[in-house]
């Protein structure tokens, strides 16, 4: 329950803390959930950044990830989960409470629950997480002995409870069942050098790696970034060996690099994201075949997301947002989004919602009939200077 977590946070944590190899290391903070690159080696490949504000759609309910308070560099950043129950319209907060979140959260969803990946800030050199069965009413805590990287898909759950962590330095972490992640025993599965080694990894030049997930036959996947101009860079993990998986880009980008900023699995296959060139595509595999959108202008990317049956969105710099409604649609431009939105959720309908952040309020729009409309706002109890 949330008030059991929040003691295991304040008496768990320190034992935690002190059991570790990495333990809570006593040097300057992490860095707050700005993006990075995992495992990077050189900066030869497009160096895009993707922030950690996201939403993702799980049976319980529609749930969004959002930085709120103030300044990072003065520790008032404070990232928060909001959900929205399935068949409800109004959001409610649901971020775990008990543990420091100023390093980002990162989500990832099952269809019977959401796991909450806290990235190590305030000296932390572990990563708790955090289990809810019932829309964020109750939380159960578990743990990662190592640092999530800082990226949206830095998690990924199957539908049999095994789950993946994608670690900073570009290792992927595996846990064969829910109770095994949440009791920490999680093993190494690869690293960004092993997997750059392998034949196909050698193909692309891999770079970093920025996501993980896992595809419709369960196998393990990973992605990221390669050095060789025209190689999409998603592995798929058959019995050991990684092997490309398939996604090959138009013959227009065959001479440009590409980076995966997005992966996830769907109801019968996978849906990413990618950077290619100065254009920014969808694909959708159905487990043996790939099909991939029109382009759409890349711009400083502000969040991204996906949804139901292979839909996904983009916020994008200058208020612009894009969205695909899923397997082999065209991006659409929706209206401007209203100032200070730090990220999309889909709404009812087919819809949109909008969460605007300032500083302690979260204010959400719904778009309807082409524009948006206010439908609630959240005043978030947020302690400013508790991080300092």
């Amino acid at each position: 329950m949330i008030s059991g977590f929040s003691g295991w946070a304040r008496a768990g944590l320190a034992l935690a803390c002190a059991g570790l190899v990495a333990g809570c290391a006593s040097g300057s903070p992490r860095a707050s959930g700005s993006g990075s690159r995992h495992g990077s080696v050189t900066p030869s490949a497009p160096a895009v950044t993707v922030p950690l504000s996201t939403s993702l759609v799980t049976a319980q309910g529609t749930w969004a990830i959002a930085v709120m308070g103030g300044s990072a560099a003065s520790a008032n950043d404070f990232w928060q989960l909001f959900v929205r129950p399935a068949g409800a319209s109004q959001w409610s907060l649901a971020t775990p409470p008990g543990v420091a979140d100023n390093g980002g959260l990162v989500a990832a969803g099952t269809p019977a629950s959401l796991v909450i990946g806290f990235r190590p800030s305030q000296n932390l050199a572990f990563s708790p997480l955090a289990t809810s069965t019932d829309t964020g009413k109750d939380w159960t805590p578990g743990l990662l002995d190592a640092d999530l990287a800082n990226d949206p898909g830095a998690i990924a759950v199957g539908p049999s409870g095994q789950a993946l962590a994608l670690l900073e330095d570009g290792t992927i972490k595996a846990a064969p069942t829910a109770g095994a992640a949440a009791a920490g025993q999680w093993s190494e599965l690869t690293t960004r050098q092993a997997l750059a080694a392998s034949a196909a990894g050698r193909n692309c030049g891999v770079q970093a790696l920025d996501a993980v997930s896992f595809g419709s036959d369960k196998t393990p996947m990973a992605a990221g970034s390669c050095e060789r101009p025209g190689v999409a860079g998603v592995f798929t993990d058959t019995s050991g060996t990684w092997q490309s998986a398939g996604l090959a880009l138009p013959a227009a980008y065959r001479g440009d690099q590409a980076q995966v900023l997005g992966l996830a699995a769907t109801s019968g296959g996978n849906v990413a994201l990618l950077l290619a060139g100065d254009s920014l595509l969808a694909a959708w595999s159905n487990g043996t075949h790939w099909t991939v959108s029109a382009p759409v202008a890349a711009d400083a990317v502000r969040a991204s997301g996906f949804g139901t049956g292979g839909s996904t969105w983009l916020l994008l710099s200058g208020g612009r947002a894009e969205a695909v409604s899923g397997t082999g649609g065209s991006w659409q431009s929706l209206p401007a989004v209203p100032a200070g939105t730090a990220t999309l959720a889909p709404g009812p309908g087919g819809s949109y919602d909008a969460l605007a952040v300032a500083g302690s309020k979260l204010t959400v729009w719904r778009l309807a009939k082409g524009a948006w409309a206010q439908i609630q706002q959240i005043n978030v109890p947020i302690e400013y200077g508790s991080s300092s």
